[in-house]
């Protein structure tokens, strides 16, 4: 809605009907010169070595000089060019090669194409009509991922992030046990329960609550050593719950654990649930991109067995936020059954193409944005082998990282790594041979927070940290982008000890 003037109009009305509101000359001039910008700042400088990750700055500052306010009139073209230069300046630079600090980084530049594209295009993926492309589009990328799990047959939709593929698992399952539940709500299902382990991604969490199942209904497994559910353990547990009176729902397992980067044994769960007559679904958002490589797959051994996988290519094949894919084997269009509501201004059954094609009704969105262009484009530009070479370039730069900690004092490994994430501590020679100390743990637990911030502040890189049950504050490494060499490892460890040998 536009603001009105003093005098009680609509500014709207007061321009000529026949003259645009909008000046489209001068417009696809500002995108031009905005395009330059994000060019320089974003894909030049931020990704050079020479240049930092983040230019720091507290909230109360960063707020005055963006100069956030919205106003009724609006800025010439130059103040709004300096605003693009400012949101790229003081924005984290993701796809520089010294950003270590979540599960996505770096940059494809096929895929960024492919996202400047969908981003003009600007269309919803429900249906045919207009979206024919990426339906058809969408339609191939998915039955291709499909085939790495090892299905022939099966369904599949892009979703809005791993977390929605895990909620849309479990509404999928219930509905395939309780097909009621659609109609009639939570009174017509019995207690229901869902089995995961206490390293599993927080989505399995609030989908429980979202979902209405209950965050009380989660049954945690145990897990052995390097972080991979007990089999065993889940066969009690779920013999236990059925003794108990309520239904046993859905396994969530993971391919590539947040913290540790752990690989539940896939094939030994899938016998459990085979004998129980559970759901299996596999959160392999992280490390669903092992499939790419006759080397690694290894990892997911058993995962053609499960019901349902959550990947996102947006990970750790670069693809770009968002791309997260649920792919199931099911070939009944249960996905459908669930999720449509029929809506008949949208999805006439009368059209005069196969109505199969408006695959809207699938996803509980209505509209949707095309996910598939990016990972299309990359995929095509590099293909298969090319996937797989990223995929072990990134698992021999994590060994690479290993052997070179191993031969520095200080540098403290939490855990052989099986992926690509690398827990450490680093001890600064002032607590070093210092562990039977009262206060050792309490001081250990200090150092990532300070080392953190002091790299954030000068802007050199940006590495995770998080304690997990009994050990304190620890880093997590997480090594993927295809910028990142053997030098940037080197930099890395010199860069922990010289912000944390004082502390």
């Amino acid at each position: 809605m536009f603001p009105f003037s003093s005098d009680g109009q609509d500014p709207a009305s007061l321009h000529d009907m026949n003259e645009p509101l909008i000046d489209h000359s001068e417009g696809q001039l500002f995108l031009n010169e905005a395009f330059k910008i994000i060019i320089e700042e974003v894909l030049c400088k931020g990704t050079d070595i020479k240049q930092k990750v983040c230019e720091w700055k507290d909230p109360e500052d960063l707020a005055l000089l963006l100069d956030l306010e919205l106003r009724a009139t609006g800025e010439p073209q130059q103040r709004l060019l300096q605003r693009v230069k400012d949101v790229a300046k003081y924005s984290i630079k993701t796809s520089h090669p010294r950003f270590f600090n979540q599960l996505f980084a770096g940059v494809d530049y096929h895929a960024l194409a492919g996202r400047f594209l969908s981003e003009a295009l600007n269309t919803n993926l429900f249906t045919y009509e207009v979206a024919p492309v990426f339906v058809l589009m969408e339609t191939e990328v998915l039955r291709s991922l499909r085939q790495l799990v090892g299905w022939t047959e099966g369904d599949g939709i892009f979703c809005p992030g791993g977390s929605s593929s895990n909620m849309f698992a479990m509404n999928l399952a219930r509905y395939r046990l309780f097909p009621e539940v659609k109609s009639q709500g939570l009174w017509a299902v019995p207690r229901l329960t869902i089995f995961t382990s206490a390293e599993s991604h927080y989505s399995v969490k609030k989908g429980a609550a979202f979902l209405g199942i209950g965050t009380d209904n989660i049954v945690l497994v145990k897990v052995d050593e390097g972080g991979h559910i007990i089999p065993e353990d889940l066969d009690e547990k779920i013999k236990l719950t059925k003794s108990q009176g309520a239904v046993p729902l859905l396994v969530s397992c993971t391919s590539g654990t947040t913290v540790r980067g752990a690989f539940d044994p896939l094939d030994h769960i899938a016998d459990v649930c085979k004998k129980h007559n559970v759901w299996m679904h596999v959160d392999a958002a992280w490390g669903g991109s092992v499939l790419f490589s006759k080397q690694h797959r290894h990892l997911m051994k058993g995962v053609d067995r499960a019901n349902s996988v959550a990947w996102n290519p947006h990970k750790m094949l670069m693809a770009g936020l968002q791309c997260s894919a649920l792919l199931l084997q099911d070939t009944t269009d249960l996905l459908k059954k669930c999720h449509s509501a029929n809506a008949t201004y949208l999805f006439q059954q009368d059209k005069f193409y196969d109505v199969k094609l408006d695959v809207g009704d699938k996803t509980v969105q209505c509209s949707r944005k095309v996910d598939c262009l990016k990972l299309w484009l990359m995929w095509k530009a590099v293909g298969s082998i090319g996937l797989a070479e990223r995929v072990d370039k990134a698992f021999n730069l994590v060994r690479y990282l290993v052997e070179q900690m191993k031969k520095r004092e200080g540098f403290h490994l939490l855990w052989e790594p099986e992926f690509l994430n690398v827990c450490f501590w680093f001890i600064p020679p002032s607590i070093r041979g210092k562990e039977g100390n009262a206060d050792y743990q309490d001081r250990l637990a200090k150092v990532a927070p300070v080392i953190k911030e002091r790299m954030i502040k000068q802007g050199t890189m940006m590495v995770g940290y998080q304690p997990l049950r009994d050990k304190v504050n620890f880093f997590r490494m997480i090594v993927l982008s295809t910028l990142v060499s053997k030098e940037d490892m080197d930099f890395f460890l010199d860069e922990i000890e010289r912000l944390g040998n004082d502390l």
